[in-house]
């Protein structure tokens, strides 16, 4: 987040404001959570107990989790947690899952991001010390960063390019801009490493004065040995690749479990206000339509800036994203990359698979399946730019692949 995507969780980011999420029914940071980490917690195996180096650590902590770790991305502005630790010559590095993100810096602890059932996006810190390997849940710091306007309002992620100095430091007087699958290929990734090669130029691989100008140029790297101590990391890699991927799942994290925190809090309060009413009918209704709009638009990719030529990475992340996710008998999938003009062959997120979509209030999720539907059937004339064939490759895969597809 913030030119990366770990951050820690904050319960009232203003002083005696308490934000709508520590409230009934969600109670953010007095609910206990049960995501995958905290169950993990409860029974570490001995694996994770034995480990002295915090990067074997690391690297164990992604099996785990099942996070591969071919989707590593480095940033080297000082924009996250452990900024005195992160400069250009010891960047942080992030990882990630449709399920659950990863940042470590070295020298540094680990931070990890789970999707929680109830709670949406839940943030711990790993570390060892002297009394053995430590996971705690932070519910204390960075919600002044990650919990406002730039994540709809709660608890989410977002991806910055920011223009860094020789120390990493970013130069705010020069711009950041929040980064989506929409943002134009120039104004990515400042602050970060990108190999791989772009059709079209970006703000990666550099520095800045404060008058703007860069030093060097941007220089294009198949990996970066001749950058940093790549020992430090467990690839030598910031895939360009990745960083696309990520920047798309982001967004979409953050209006799903937007949408979940926004309907329930809304169908809690109508309840409370009048028990013999259907909040459907009303305002939990209307809230869960506005965000089924917006969910389905960054699902099938609204906007999505032109890659041109396109990009070229690491074939490892490639295989190794496309691998976690379903088939359909004639080896179609939502995952399959193209590269040229778009990131996907079939313009419909893989977020479908995620815990954030299963978990989704049955109502927002029936809103969005049926805008899902009706693009697909060709009759949403707003979603002219896909066409019919790409369409009725989506509803093929859709049929084979997503259960509640076919309900």
């Amino acid at each position: 987040m913030v030119s990366s995507v770990m951050a820690v969780s904050c319960a009232g980011s203003v002083q005696g404001q308490v934000d709508f999420w520590d409230l009934p029914p969600i109670n953010y940071s007095d609910t206990a959570p049960s995501d995958r980490l905290a169950r993990l917690s409860a029974n570490l195996p001995d694996s994770l107990l034995q480990q002295s180096s915090t990067l074997e650590l690391l690297k164990l902590l992604l099996e785990e989790l099942e996070i591969p770790v071919e989707s590593q991305v480095l940033v080297f502005s000082k924009t996250s947690l452990q900024n005195g630790l992160i400069h250009p010559r010891n960047p942080r590095s992030l990882y990630f899952s449709e399920n659950a993100y990863v940042g470590y810096v070295p020298g540094g602890d680990i931070e990890v991001i789970v999707e929680d059932a109830v709670l949406g996006p839940v943030y711990y810190l790993v570390r060892s010390n002297t009394k053995g390997l430590v996971i705690e849940r932070d519910t204390s710091n960075c919600l002044s960063c990650h919990g406002t306007g730039r994540t709809e309002g709660v608890p989410g992620m977002l991806i910055r390019s920011v223009f860094p100095d020789s120390d990493g430091h970013p130069l705010l007087h020069l711009g950041t801009e929040d980064t989506t699958h929409e943002s134009p290929i120039e104004e990515r990734w400042g602050g970060w490493y990108v190999t791989g090669n772009s059709s079209l130029p970006h703000l990666g691989n550099r520095v800045y004065t404060s008058e703007g100008s860069t030093k060097p140029e941007m220089q294009e790297l198949d990996d970066l040995r001749s950058v940093i101590d790549v020992s430090k990391y467990p690839r030598p890699t910031s895939d360009i690749v990745a960083l696309m991927v990520l920047e798309h799942q982001c967004r979409m994290h953050t209006l799903l479990n937007a949408a979940s925190m926004n309907y329930r809090r809304t169908h809690y309060f109508s309840q409370s206000l009048d028990p013999t009413a259907d909040p459907n009918e009303g305002p939990a209704g209307r809230v869960a339509e506005s965000w089924a709009e917006k969910i389905v638009e960054c699902m099938f990719f609204k906007n999505e800036a032109d890659l041109e030529d396109g990009a070229e990475g690491d074939p490892a992340f490639q295989r190794a994203f496309v691998s976690r996710f379903p088939k359909t008998s004639d080896g179609e999938t939502l995952a399959e990359f193209r590269l040229y003009g778009r990131i996907f062959k079939n313009r419909c997120s893989y977020m479908v698979y995620s815990d954030a979509f299963r978990g989704l209030p049955l109502a927002v999720k029936a809103l969005v399946l049926g805008k899902m539907k009706k693009i697909v059937a060709n009759d949403d004339p707003d979603f002219d730019w896909i066409s019919g064939s790409e369409l009725r490759r989506i509803d093929s895969i859709l049929s084979e692949t997503l259960p509640e597809w076919n309900r």
